[in-house]
């Protein structure tokens, strides 16, 4: 059969038809798992929607593009996992939307570093960024501080998640606004955002101004649970205790 091929590429019709099979079998091989995707994807015991506030963080996250100068992925390599942390695991990122993965490190990877440094780091590095880190050439975001997080259609973008996997429930819709309220303000009773949420959810005021929910706030309620939820002190792949 293959002593043939100067047949197809004689005939450019026969040829055009060749590489359309070809791609459609290559195409199906690629495609056909993507069918059963989430059966690929380990769910791991500590994992959980963003809250209101932390998915708004995310959202100001994307429209400022710091996905393009930092990813949020570390590769399971000695060098990257001496600085960064344990290496990513797929279910840290099953309710992103797009996934912040990347490739391109102007700045360092940002998948641990939530509880590495202080809200009020965050809030100075965010301003200035090179009054903290000299050698940076990470622009300026003070007005994230001065600007008001418009929450208005906070429900709406958790339907949106809904609808595209993201296990949010009634209540959490329903205590939308009030939830991202609540973990901006420290001493706003914190049962039900922790009943929603769980335990760990940070809940302060995270850009010093106790008077006005912030886009600052979200920002730095974003970035503070970035790679906290799964206790990787405990965490090993093969044990099924990890795995819910």
């Amino acid at each position: 059969m293959w002593k043939h091929h100067a047949k197809l590429e004689r005939h450019s019709l026969l040829l055009v038809i060749g590489i359309l099979i070809v791609v459609a079998i290559g195409g199906l091989v690629e495609i056909t798992p993507l069918f059963w995707l989430e059966s690929t994807i380990e769910k791991v015991q500590g994992v959980r929607p963003y809250t209101p506030l932390e998915l708004a963080g995310r959202d100001i996250y994307v429209r400022e593009g710091c996905y393009l100068c930092h990813s949020q992925m570390i590769r399971p390599l000695r060098d990257e996992v001496e600085r960064y942390g344990h290496y990513s695991l797929a279910a840290e990122s099953m309710y992103d939307h797009p996934f912040q993965w990347g490739s391109k490190r102007t700045g360092p990877d940002l998948a641990r570093v939530g509880g590495k440094y202080s809200d009020s780091w965050h809030k100075q590095h965010l301003e200035d960024p090179r009054a903290v880190v000299p050698e940076s050439v990470m622009p300026p975001y003070k007005f994230l501080a001065e600007k008001e997080l418009d929450y208005h259609d906070i429900q709406q973008k958790l339907e949106a998640m809904q609808k595209v996997g993201v296990p949010y429930t009634a209540d959490d819709v329903k205590n939308a606004a009030k939830d991202v309220e609540d973990q901006a303000d420290p001493f706003a009773s914190p049962k039900g955002l922790q009943a929603r949420y769980g335990a760990k959810v940070n809940q302060r005021d995270f850009d010093g101004n106790p008077d006005k929910v912030t886009e600052m706030d979200a920002l730095i309620a974003y970035l503070q649970m970035l790679g906290t939820l799964v206790d990787f002190r405990t965490y090993h792949a093969e044990d099924p205790r990890n795995m819910r």
